[in-house]
């Protein structure tokens, strides 16, 4: 008993003299250390080389600067399993300019309602309250890591709703979550779940996506499909002024020619390139299929950690509704969670920070209005390897700082 008493004494001396061990710094990095969720991974193995065809110095109205455009719009169409009578285009501004120039060409025909769970959602239903002003609007609000109350949507309106939760991690659980009857229009902000979930086109009217999400496209690049039900919406609507650049419709109606190629502003067509690029590679390695498993895998590499690791959740507490793309985690040490928000948000730049300076992962903070934390793109264009190399950099991260704050 007095040697055990005198070798604690001395192991306890050695620890103040020295200080507190250092935690163990890993060895192996991700191949490709970037999960940021947009613009996302390239796809793997792409190299500038992917670019060497594209039609630079040539106008995107000259004969084949159309023919690519039209390319991006038949391959998009094809594999995501798009119904042959919807139409699709490419439109300015990414996936928001999408959502707004549907918005805007729309709102006000019948009641709207919102469904409100993270920040872009959010920024629809201020849209719609504060630059719109409409007073026939009801908004579906629910905190980050949760989903609305969806028995409470009056699919008797027009609906908008983003089927993933980019800045939330939560997407809508199946596609019996909006009825295979509705009266209004189900206008959908896909940008994080197109080619990477199945979207349940027979119940929607509007889908949106970018080219910077899920196939690693460039950045300024949106694409909007509608259903025949919308176009028919937009070709009866009460016209209300509109810039050039979120027109879709003019006296004859529809503008066909957008969705056929030619598109309402100049396109860049490097990111052109770059689209084709990224459908040529989903349609190589098994089309929609294979993206939503390597997809699905990628979530299950960080759920086997988040199992095992006692300082960290998803911040989705429902499996069901747990995207596979946008993987959102909240920190739940208590040290953490007595901080106020502002302190967490350095704790977790100072945490992000330390990974990035080692070159082991980049863009892993959570959104700038969520909940301080973390998120980690698993789209079909990551490698499951990537982040199965990245997660002993996030224990080493959180010990490094734990060890600076919760002292």
């Amino acid at each position: 008993m007095r040697l055990w008493v005198c070798l604690r004494h001395i192991s306890q001396t050695f620890l103040e003299f020295a200080g507190p061990i250092m935690p163990q710094r890993p060895v192996q990095k991700p191949a490709r250390p970037f999960f940021s969720s947009g613009p996302c991974a390239k796809r793997p193995g792409w190299t500038l080389n992917a670019l060497d065809g594209a039609l630079l110095g040539r106008s995107h109205r000259a004969a084949e600067g159309r023919a690519r455009l039209k390319d991006v719009i038949d391959r998009s169409h094809a594999l995501l399993g798009a119904p042959s009578d919807w139409k699709i285009g490419i439109v300015p501004a990414s996936d928001t300019g999408a959502v707004e120039m549907i918005l805007w060409a729309l709102a006000g025909e019948r009641p709207i309602d919102v469904l409100s769970f993270e920040s872009f959602s959010g920024l629809w239903a201020q849209d719609l309250r504060d630059v719109l002003k409409l007073d026939n609007l009801t908004v579906h609000e629910a905190p980050y890591g949760e989903l609305p109350d969806l028995a409470r949507v009056d699919w008797s309106h027009d609906v908008v709703l983003t089927w993933n939760g980019t800045t939330s991690g939560v997407c809508l659980p199946g596609p019996d979550s909006i009825p295979a009857q509705h009266e209004g229009l189900v206008i959908c902000d896909a940008t994080s779940a197109a080619f990477a979930m199945d979207l349940p086109w027979e119940r929607l009217d509007v889908v949106t996506w970018s080219w910077q999400k899920a196939l690693g496209g460039e950045a300024a690049h949106g694409m909007i499909a509608l259903s025949p039900r919308a176009v028919a919406r937009l070709e009866q609507a009460a016209p209300r002024p509109l810039p050039k650049i979120f027109r879709l419709t003019n006296k004859k109606g529809l503008i066909d020619a957008i969705f056929s190629g030619d598109t309402i502003n100049t396109p860049s067509m490097l990111c052109v390139e770059d689209a084709l690029d990224g459908l040529r590679w989903a349609d190589a390695i098994g089309g929609l299929k294979a993206l939503k498993e390597r997809s699905r895998r990628n979530l299950d590499v960080v759920a086997r950690w988040v199992a095992e690791t006692s300082w960290v959740e998803f911040l989705a507490s429902d499996p069901t509704q747990r995207s596979t793309t946008s993987i959102c985690l909240r920190i739940t040490a208590p040290w953490f969670t007595a901080q106020a928000v502002d302190t967490q948000q350095k704790i977790v730049k100072r945490l992000t920070g330390l990974i990035a300076d080692e070159g082991a992962g980049y863009d892993l903070a959570s959104y700038r209005d969520a909940p301080p934390g973390l998120r980690i793109w698993g789209g079909a264009t990551v490698e499951a390897e990537d982040i199965e190399a990245l997660l002993p950099w996030l224990d080493w991260a959180y010990e490094s700082v734990s060890m600076e704050y919760a002292a």
